[in-house]
């Protein structure tokens, strides 16, 4: 018989959060380990998102869905996540759930991040193991966002996330460096006396084992095999350019390469050996703070070719307008922990990727192995800017060339699938129970 997998989250489709991707894809691919995956959520009606009504296109049949209310948004907006607008309605339902079904496990991706506090205050009421899944760090760097708000996010993060994992069977994450100081701050016990991490240890708070697993979001190579007809493209398909697409959130730790990069095409394009024909697209990057992608553009002479468009657009979009451009764009963190979930998605759109990554980034490994590293810049910590800038130039000015070679090795992304991941969960969940 199947174990029952209970995923707590307080989003699921019709919203195409990139937080619901990561039950999404683990849970297509459950059932073929043994386990059914059984769906806590919200009524979508209390959603904010825009509804993305394709999106349930890429979820699988195995999905036992129970979705619950929540409170409205009041004006003036104080309490925008439904995590915590939902949270005591989760809380109950999850309850009842346990008290009438075989729940087998509870696990709980974050953000929303108040969503781990009801894995600690379920276990204490039913006794139910649980796993917190980081999909973003709770408590995280936060140079580039120093306001009141980011702040005042922070100091609660420090208080409330010791609280949420104390009870913690599994502690699981998009790669190990995006826990690893969790697991330091929180379980310094499952480290050894040389400071490396053991793959498992006890918790001393439950006297029971814990454990913990990296592994990406994947991808599920169905996806890609949607297709929808007559979509009309961000850019006018009438007129001869060529279309450099970045596609996805742009991030606080993104600028300094963006200002580079930016930096870098300027000088090109002074010297005469950039095509006019290009157009630098950035779609769905957010209501990111500090300075906007248009604005550095406007910095170094570049508006007449960048173009963009911060509203989300679909997840199927996304994937199609990818298929579609003739480079496709890849900006990463200047943090070495940052694993960019749509490295995968930018390398099966068959388009030769340029990627920026700092040299210790996963993202690093997986465009290597698949032979998709011809236009990757990595970043040393002590590069100089000078430099730096010179490796963007000059891989700028090869990524022009129209007769390019690309032929990634997608045999090798199999082991970064969605599948394997589901694999790799379930294998931790098992050593668990």
């Amino acid at each position: 018989m199947l174990k029952n997998l209970l995923i707590i989250y307080p989003h699921w489709h019709p919203a195409n959060l990139a937080g619901v991707q990561r039950p999404r894809l683990i849970g297509n691919f459950l059932k073929e380990y043994g386990w059914n995956p059984r769906v806590l959520t919200v009524d979508s009606s209390y959603f904010e998102e825009e509804p993305d009504n394709d999106f349930r296109k890429t979820f699988s049949k195995d999905f036992q869905v129970t979705r619950v209310k929540a409170l409205p948004i009041f004006r003036p907006r104080l309490i925008g996540d439904v995590g915590i607008r939902a949270f005591y309605s989760l809380y109950n339902k999850a309850i009842s759930i346990i008290q009438n079904e075989s729940i087998d496990f509870i696990w709980l991706p974050i953000p929303s991040f108040y969503n781990a506090l009801l894995g600690r205050l379920l276990f204490d009421k039913t006794g139910v193991q649980y796993g917190v899944d980081y999909i973003d760090p709770w408590v995280r760097d936060i140079t580039n966002q120093n306001n009141f708000r980011a702040k005042l996010s922070q100091l609660v993060a420090r208080r409330l996330e010791p609280i949420a994992i104390k009870k913690a069977s599994l502690i699981s994450g998009v790669s190990t460096a995006y826990y690893q100081s969790v697991l330091k701050r929180n379980f310094p016990n499952l480290f050894n006396t040389e400071g490396y991490l053991e793959d498992k240890g006890m918790n001393p708070h439950t006297n029971s084992k814990l454990v913990h697993v990296g592994m990406p979001y994947g991808f599920d190579p169905n996806d890609h095999k949607v297709k929808l007809p007559n979509l009309q493209t961000p850019w006018d398909k009438s007129k001869k350019e060529k279309i450099w697409l970045y596609a996805g959130a742009f991030l606080p730790n993104s600028h300094y390469f963006l200002e580079l990069m930016f930096s870098a095409i300027s000088r090109l394009r002074s010297e005469g050996n950039w095509d006019e024909s290009i157009r630098l697209y950035f779609i769905g990057t957010g209501s990111y703070p500090a300075k906007r992608i248009t604005s550095y553009a406007q910095d170094f002479g570049l508006s007449d070719i960048v173009i963009e468009y911060r509203q989300r657009f679909p997840f199927l979009h996304i994937l199609n307008f990818l298929n579609q451009a003739d480079r496709v764009l890849v900006i990463g963190s200047t943090e070495k922990h940052y694993t960019a979930s749509k490295t995968y998605q930018v390398i099966l759109s068959e388009k030769p990727v340029f990627a920026i990554f700092h040299e210790e980034s996963s993202a690093v490994t997986v465009l290597e192995e698949c032979e998709s590293e011809q236009y990757l810049v990595k970043w040393q910590e002590d590069l100089s800017d000078e430099k730096f800038g010179k490796l963007l130039t000059q891989t700028l000015k090869n990524l022009q060339i129209e007769s390019v070679e690309w032929n990634p090795n997608y045999k090798v992304l199999e082991k970064y699938s969605a599948k394997a991941s589901a694999g790799k969960l379930v294998e931790a969940i098992e050593s668990c129970l």
